[in-house]
């Protein structure tokens, strides 16, 4: 019994010797203490990873990709934080700068009107009408335009309703029409995207621009003075640009709505920044999913603003900024007075036309 006490001692007596031993070493067949292994940012024992817990947060919270066995693969990125940068950029500069920019423009519409007044026919109405738009003319106008009016509408919803529309009518119905409105902004935006393909088709040509648009645009196309009659083809420079802003600002935004309504399934910013950088820029190339999304919308944001501004304008000088002008999108005719102070020289290709005999 006295033999088996004494052994027993002796045993405990030795692993805490050893014990102690491992304790000041910190190294026994190869394995770091608890000091070392944190110094080095290696987990005690190696039994989990080699990579501490602040180093991993740390990389998690910068948006790491991981691997995961799900199909969903965007499930890989536990943080994104450029959300943060997205959320900053829309509460911030695009709020503020878009809503700035919507009041300048009817500021400066409504000063222009106060000193001009509404652009007459200054030599009368004629009795006498000409054909400036036909059937799929008009067609495609109203198609582009009352599309674009409800994606603008329901689109400054999403920008500005929390502030300006939910305090008139409510939380509870603020919520429904916001709902609603961005399905219908959804499913109209390829009524949008056809109006702009029958644009390019019917108009591209006459758009074109050529040395006239010169001498219109030196002269401010005899807006800002009576009786300065600018000679015109069937689009001044002025429509002209309306209709490059809408094309390339349509198509652009066309393209990310798609990115948006398919996500994760296009990436265009990663290959544009990466054609960018040959140009010297120093912009980021490899894009979560997430990020590409969000830069989608930012981008998809601004030119929709741009273009609602612009648009503002052309709504303006088509209805109350000038008599007659309204007519060619309506019943297709247009005073035969009205055309040749504003478009002399398409008056006069048609007039040239209906003298040559018929083949």
């Amino acid at each position: 019994m006295l033999n088996r006490t004494i052994l027993f001692r002796s045993i405990s007596a030795l692993m805490v010797i050893l014990g102690i031993s491992i304790g000041l070493t910190g190294n026994l067949s190869g394995i770091p203490s608890s000091a070392v292994a944190q110094e080095q940012g290696n987990v005690p024992g190696n039994s989990v990873g080699n990579v501490s817990d602040a180093e991993i947060w740390r990389a998690i919270r910068h948006g790491v990709s991981g691997t995961v066995s799900i199909p969903d693969k965007k499930a890989a990125v536990l943080v994104q934080s450029e959300g943060d940068d997205f959320r900053l950029f829309r509460s911030g500069p695009l709020s503020s700068y878009g809503g700035w920019s919507l009041l300048a423009m009817f500021l400066l519409l409504g000063v222009f009107f106060t000193l001009r007044g509404r652009i007459k026919i200054e030599s009368g109405r004629s009795g006498r009408t000409v054909l400036r738009f036909n059937d799929l003319e008009r067609f495609t106008h109203w198609l582009t335009a009352s599309s674009f009016i409800v994606l603008g509408l329901s689109g400054l919803n999403t920008l500005y309703g929390k502030f300006v529309l939910m305090p008139v009518i409510g939380k509870s119905a603020f919520a429904s029409f916001t709902l609603y409105a961005k399905m219908t902004h959804d499913y109209i935006g390829f009524a949008f995207m056809i109006g702009i393909a029958l644009m390019i088709v019917i108009w591209v040509r006459e758009n074109i621009p050529s040395k006239q648009d010169v001498s219109w645009m030196l002269q401010g196309g005899g807006l800002f003075s009576k009786g300065n009659h600018v000679p015109a083809k069937k689009f001044n420079a002025g429509q002209k640009l309306i209709f490059w802003a809408t094309v390339l600002g349509g198509l652009s935004i066309s393209y990310t709505g798609i990115c948006l309504l398919f996500p994760f399934e296009f990436a265009p910013f990663a290959p544009t920044f990466t054609l960018l950088n040959v140009f010297g820029f120093d912009l980021p190339t490899t894009l979560s999913p997430v990020h590409e999304t969000q830069l989608a919308l930012m981008w998809h944001a601004v030119m929709a603003l741009v273009l609602i501004v612009i648009i503002i304008a052309h709504i303006y000088i088509g209805t109350l900024g000038m008599e007659g002008a309204i007519e060619a999108v309506t019943t297709g005719e247009v005073d035969e007075n009205w055309a040749r102070e504003h478009h002399s020289l398409w008056l006069e290709e048609i007039n040239q036309k209906s003298r040559e005999p018929a083949e």
